[in-house]
């Protein structure tokens, strides 16, 4: 943990619960920034306060725990913590899709809590990086252009055909449909051809 505490957001419709988890927090370098009784609560306070974390009751008048979670994940991204009364493999496997990053039984432990806390924080982050190389990848493939398939091509001027039936120079027909891009030179048969005089002092400066 940093020397600046990790600000919390605690949504748990029971009281006793609420304070036995504020309790068990005062050992660590937390800050409960807000307190939530329902879904809808614990949803508008995460994306109008921001918290580094939220520890989430499953059930909860409103909206449940697991709807708040991918409404939270969708709207504003945070580290959540699940608190259930019971586990399940089905109950696990929602709150996973829903992008919780950790999950407690109740009562938790202040050293269950914790560590749920840092692993949250620690798989969110993950996500994120992983999120935003997977748009960078998204972006830099939109931006790829490939050729494929039969392209006609003129057999005298070598103009190529588009799929609009337009021909079209071989240098704007790649130009347009991939990524490449030309840079003018001239091959030593043409320089031969058109620059009879200078094509063998040309030839001897490439060489060099």
């Amino acid at each position: 943990m940093t020397n600046q505490p990790v600000r919390l957001i605690i949504a748990e419709d029971d009281y006793l619960v609420n304070e036995e988890i504020k309790r068990s927090l005062k050992a660590f370098n937390y800050e409960i920034v807000g307190e939530a009784s329902n879904g809808e609560e614990a949803l508008m306070m995460t994306c109008d306060l921001k918290p580094d974390v939220v520890l989430m009751d499953v059930k909860m008048p409103k909206l449940d725990g697991i709807e708040a979670s991918r409404l939270i994940q969708k709207k504003c991204p945070t580290p959540i913590v699940i608190l259930t009364s019971y586990e399940s493999s089905d109950l696990l496997e929602q709150a996973s899709g829903a992008g919780v990053g950790a999950y407690l039984t109740k009562p938790p432990k202040a050293e269950e809590v914790n560590r749920a806390i840092i692993i949250a924080m620690a798989r969110h982050r993950d996500l994120m990086e992983i999120r935003e190389l997977y748009n960078d990848l998204k972006e830099a493939l939109s931006k790829i252009k490939t050729l494929a398939g039969i392209i006609p091509i003129c057999m005298h001027c070598k103009n190529i055909r588009d799929d609009k039936g337009y021909w079209n120079e071989v240098s704007k027909f790649i130009t347009e449909h991939s990524e490449a891009e030309f840079s003018h030179s001239i091959c030593e048969q043409c320089l031969e051809k058109y620059y009879p005089g200078i094509a063998a002092e040309v030839k001897a400066e490439m060489k060099k």
